[in-house]
């Protein structure tokens, strides 16, 4: 039987491997959350950066 790659499922790879959290005592769950905050944040900023070039880009191109 021949599949054909469009019917085949798009897995999304995982960015992030989460630990195991009941191996994690309570201080290192805090810790992980505050390194996912950062993260979060990180990409926060990144997205805000894009939208701001998006509508930079769009204003420009904009007919008068």
């Amino acid at each position: 039987m021949i599949i054909d790659e469009d019917e085949t499922p798009h897995l999304r790879p995982r960015r992030l491997t989460p630990p195991p959290l009941d191996l994690l005592g309570v201080a290192e769950l805090q810790a992980y959350i505050e390194e996912l905050t950062a993260e979060i944040a990180r990409v926060e900023a990144e997205i805000g950066r894009k939208q701001s070039h998006r509508s930079a880009a769009d204003a420009f191109f904009r007919k008068p």
